[in-house]
């Protein structure tokens, strides 16, 4: 189908910092003005296929979707941030006689081809050098390619994984119980292959490094693979207690593809369920498997309230209180003491022991954190932290060891430096594929200095939404009613906020991130006296003066 130059919209119908979805033919497209110039866009977020016209608009030429903190550039169409997996189509604008005209081909203004494929570089990748090799198959090492061959890198890039698949949407995994990995790969492996010019190399098991050769060894040296540069993207590892029956057969941990199938297939109606642990993949794992109709489902917490540690009481009695009403029964302010075999079959988990009480159970899930996956570094001279991570600079670069100066860590085990100076690892989905894009723009040669605001989500009833860095909070302040699943929450920190959490109040959390970002969230006290996020102007010229951009 070729290109149609429409008029969409009188001009005097969009002013600065304002967006619009408008109709093109039978598709949508967003328009965004910034001063005097106008641009058009894909409308929808290629991620979850979110209205972009919902989310955050700023001056600096960003719009943040509204549910996840994707981000794009409103001029380009290019990413700004994951989780957005591929870049907007950008449009030609003019104004004439007053209206606003766009051209576009209108096969790129449909739901269902929201977005801009890739292309490999005009002059292709040039397969004579070690190129970039990433060990790991998550969502780091997916948007660090994709970063990388955005911004120019025409070197090799090779994936080494231990997964049967390439890089997943693995946020599905504990939300749904995906269990066909077809169904949430981000690309397949001739995708990656053709249009990136990336090499996946599937169930493979990375056991060391020599850094001072620069060479990957596979499977105890029998393969090695040379690099010219490293990106370490390994993950983590889930855990176990340390108690009696922790490794029988039915009790399950929860990371990837394969545990989800175990989960699924476990989880059948009229089946008993004990989780450990009352964190995010926990209560996640709840909620998916609550539609299943077992007959009961056994929450035990060591806080007073699930979610306590992070968003604290209130917010965490108002959960608790959603999930009792969905027949959840919570054990919490103790510890496990142990799991009990089936008197049947000594394989098999029967009973959970807590305070002395025995909760049945056909099966256990114990969601009680994870590792970093860095064992096979021990010996190769690289300095781990005391909980296994790995300490790098601004640029994502790996700080502590010999022959370094290449090498990347990304993800869970990444303990890298926030705006105030303290180093911090953050298990989240979202922060590793942020890094991704960070270490790629740095490696192709415009080195990008990881500064983005953390950003996730959970299913409970009604979306969850939290953005910032608030651990060891010291105040909250709560707009809204917890119980009630509609609130913003507030974190306080060193006399400001550090982090903001809400259900019901899209786009707050996008809002807040961006403010956040550009210094311009409230003072505590303007909070309390009833400052609204969505109020305070980022959009329009001039707006963000004050700050160095």
């Amino acid at each position: 189908m070729s290109t149609k130059t429409i008029a969409v919209l009188d001009e005097d119908q969009l002013h600065d910092g304002q967006m619009q979805e408008v109709a093109f033919g039978e598709g949508k497209i967003l328009l965004s003005r910034l001063g005097e110039k106008i641009h058009a866009t894909s409308a929808f977020c290629t991620h979850y296929g979110a209205p972009l016209a919902k989310g955050v608009l700023t001056s600096d030429g960003r719009v943040v979707c509204p549910w996840h903190g994707a981000c794009f550039n409103v001029c380009t169409g290019d990413i700004e941030d994951a989780p957005a997996p591929m870049a907007l189509h950008s449009f030609k604008t003019r104004v004439i006689d007053g209206k606003i005209h766009v051209t576009a081909n209108p096969a790129n203004t449909l739901k269902n081809n929201l977005a801009r494929q890739p292309t490999l570089l005009a002059t292709g990748v040039d397969s004579s050098g070690k190129g970039t090799v990433i060990v790991g198959g998550g969502s780091g090492a997916f948007h660090a390619v994709e970063s990388l061959r955005e911004h120019g890198y025409v070197d090799p890039i090779t994936i080494l994984t231990k997964e049967t698949h390439t890089p997943i949407d693995r946020t599905k995994l504990s939300k749904a119980l995906i269990t066909d990995s077809t169904k949430i790969e981000w690309r397949t492996a001739a995708d990656l292959k053709i249009k990136y010019g990336t090499n996946v190399r599937f169930e493979v098991e990375v056991t060391a490094v020599d850094f001072e050769k620069k060479v990957v060894l596979l499977d105890d040296g029998k393969d090695t693979i040379p690099f010219d540069k490293l990106i370490l993207a390994t993950g983590g590892t889930p855990q176990r207690l340390p108690i009696e029956g922790a490794e029988l057969e039915n009790v399950y941990t929860f990371r990837g593809i394969s545990d989800s199938k175990k989960v699924d297939a476990a989880a059948k109606e009229g089946k008993r369920l004990v989780v450990i642990g009352s964190s995010f993949i926990s209560m996640e794992l709840v909620v998916a498997v609550a539609k299943k109709k077992l007959a009961s489902i056994d929450v035990i917490g060591r806080k007073e309230f699930p979610f306590e540690t992070v968003l604290g009481k209130e917010i965490g009695a108002g959960l608790k209180q959603y999930h009792e009403s969905q027949g959840v029964k919570f054990h919490m302010s103790t510890r496990v003491e142990k799991i009990i075999p089936r008197e049947d079959n000594p394989k098999l988990a029967g009973a959970v022991v807590v305070n002395g009480e025995s909760i049945p159970a056909d099966f256990v899930i114990m969601g009680v954190g994870v590792s970093p996956s860095t064992a096979f570094l021990k010996d190769s001279g690289l300095e781990l932290e005391r909980d296994g991570g790995i300490k790098v600079d601004k640029y994502l670069r790996v700080t502590k060891g010999p022959n370094v100066n290449d090498v990347y860590a990304i993800g869970d085990i990444a303990h890298y430096p926030q705006v105030n100076g303290t180093f911090t690892r953050i298990e989240h989905w979202n922060v590793a594929g942020n890094q991704g894009r960070a270490v790629g723009k740095t490696i192709a040669g415009n080195p990008q200095p990881f500064v983005k605001i953390p950003i996730f989500w959970s299913a409970q009833g009604q979306q969850l939404r939290y953005c910032g860095v608030g651990h060891q909070y010291e105040d909250i302040i709560i707009k809204g009613d917890p119980k009630e699943m509609k609130f913003v929450a507030y974190y306080i920190k060193n006399g400001s906020v550090v982090a903001v959490a809400s259900m019901q109040n899209d786009p707050v959390i996008s809002k807040a991130s961006e403010l956040l970002r550009l210094g311009f969230m409230p003072l505590p006290e303007e909070i309390r006296a009833g400052k609204d996020l969505l109020s305070i102007d980022i959009s329009t010229a001039g707006a963000l003066k004050k700050v160095e951009l």
